[in-house]
């Protein structure tokens, strides 16, 4: 019976479903994360009789035929690149972007990756790194001397060092932009890497056209609204539940084709 199998892909759709969802929901608290949407395509149809084909000799047609489906398939999970909300927090290496782009990183391997949490710290050295300690491009590296950081929003690192009033400019925050921001291929981390579907990177500086500005002391917090994501999640669960029914439904009449005396 096709309808054992049919259902059968209807709940592992809905699986997928519900695991994105809970994916979703894990990072309602992560730093500048995209929430995900699961989308679905019907599988190939069995033509039982093919529209269009001639029903007699004198050259009339099936108007419309008989096609019997035989069930759904993930077709694509798609990151939802809305602009989270800004968070204060009045720590000076927090970075938010304020509209498009991406802050670049690079990673042990020499790897360039994207990402939008700016949740930033120094190395040792006093160079600008990730949660992880990874580099951000291009390099920034602060003085030890210095009393005060101050990043505007086009990007433009400035200190101000000890015994001195002027501030002094250290380096130039750049922006990454894709034409397709759905290509980028998350890594983990809250990192991203270009694909052959995101598109070329292209830089910029933050506030430029194009590209977002920069919040010092702010944090871009997770787009993930809970009451959508609950939504979801009773409407995956309950389709899942239908299919279930079908399986069972299917079953008993198998069973009572089996009984037949």
């Amino acid at each position: 019976m096709r309808s054992l199998d049919i259902a059968g892909t209807g709940m592992q759709a809905q699986q997928t479903n519900v695991e994105v969802i809970s994916n979703n929901m894990a990072n309602m608290t992560t730093t500048g994360f995209k929430r995900r949407r699961a989308e679905f395509q019907d599988l190939i149809y069995q033509n039982l009789r093919r529209v269009g084909a001639n029903s007699s000799d004198s050259g009339t047609v099936v108007p419309s035929g008989a096609q019997v489906g035989l069930g759904v398939k993930t077709a694509a999970i798609y990151r939802i690149n809305e602009q989270g909300n800004l968070q204060q927090t009045s720590n000076t290496l927090d970075l938010a972007i304020q509209g498009n782009g991406y802050f670049q990183v690079t990673t042990p391997s020499g790897e360039t990756a994207y990402t939008r949490d700016g949740t930033f710290a120094l190395a040792p050295d006093g160079t600008m790194v990730t949660a992880d300690g990874y580099t951000i491009q291009p390099g920034l590296q602060i003085p030890s001397a210095a009393t005060s950081v101050t990043i505007n929003t086009s990007g433009q690192v400035q200190v101000t060092l000890a015994n001195t009033t002027a501030p002094q400019t250290v380096g130039q925050l750049q922006l990454a932009a894709f034409p397709n921001e759905a290509g980028l291929d998350a890594q983990g981390g809250n990192l991203f890497v270009q694909t052959a579907a995101s598109g070329a990177a292209v830089t910029g500086n933050p506030g430029a056209a194009g590209f977002g500005s920069v919040m010092q002391g702010f944090i871009e917090t997770s787009n993930v609204n809970v009451v959508t994501e609950i939504t979801n999640l009773i409407t995956a669960q309950r389709a899942y539940e239908m299919n279930s029914k079908v399986i069972k439904s299917s079953d008993e009449m198998m069973s009572t084709l089996t009984n037949l005396r």
